[in-house]
């Protein structure tokens, strides 16, 4: 069965979606999450900005949802995830418009959907954050080209995050300079979750990316 978004599974900061004409801020949630969860971000984001969270397309229960199926911790196949990067890219193709800058944001598994959207497209997305994630192993059709143009991406993680595998945490932090001009933040004691200061400093990210004033925390 083909991967689906619909638009009764995003939740957007306007009672008009269609009518955005702002950068625009794609939240990507976590395994067994969703979209009213991530969105919690959002007060911290640019007030000048559009912002949508959207909900992934596996369900696993009513109340949780996957982007692609866990196999090895820190390695997924990459067959897994193609599917949910090509339904992402679609949604981003059909909803918002071509001249309007775009900067995904995910936490943990939703991190790894952000980054896989600049490695698939790296000319459509302005920045991107990664919160507690990690990137996919293995070469992209896209890394040659963030190779040269090294674009804005913010990566922060708690100390204390015990959930993303060793490995993964290697593997992006030697990808991140290799492809991008990376704000590498480590938050002291803060395990696999987002903490008020990581929401600022992202925020704070997304307004220098954009050339916007910061939302005041």
């Amino acid at each position: 069965m083909a991967l689906t978004l619909t638009d009764w599974q995003a939740s957007w900061d306007t009672s008009r979606p269609a009518d955005l004409d702002r950068p625009v801020v794609l939240l990507l949630h976590g395994f067994g999450s969703q979209e009213r969860h991530v969105a919690g971000i959002a007060p911290y984001l640019p007030a000048d900005v559009a912002w949508v969270a959207l909900r992934a397309p596996i369900r696993m229960t009513p109340e949780q949802f996957a982007w692609f199926p866990i196999s090895t911790p820190g390695s997924p196949d990459p067959a897994d995830v193609a599917p949910a990067t090509a339904v992402l890219r679609g949604w981003v193709a059909e909803h918002v418009p071509a001249h309007l800058p775009v900067v995904p944001v995910g936490f943990s598994q939703g991190g790894l959907m952000a980054s896989e959207l600049l490695r698939a497209d790296p000319e459509r997305y302005a920045a991107v954050g990664l919160l507690g994630s990690f990137v996919l192993q293995g070469d992209h059709p896209g890394d040659a080209a963030l190779r040269r143009t090294r674009p804005p991406v913010f990566s922060g993680r708690g100390d204390a995050d015990t959930v993303i595998a060793p490995h993964a945490v290697t593997r992006t932090e030697e990808w991140l300079p290799a492809h991008a001009t990376p704000a590498v933040r480590a938050y002291p004691g803060l395990g696999h979750t987002i903490s008020r200061t990581e929401a600022q400093d992202l925020g704070a990210f997304v307004a220098e990316v954009l050339g916007l004033p910061p939302t005041a925390q």
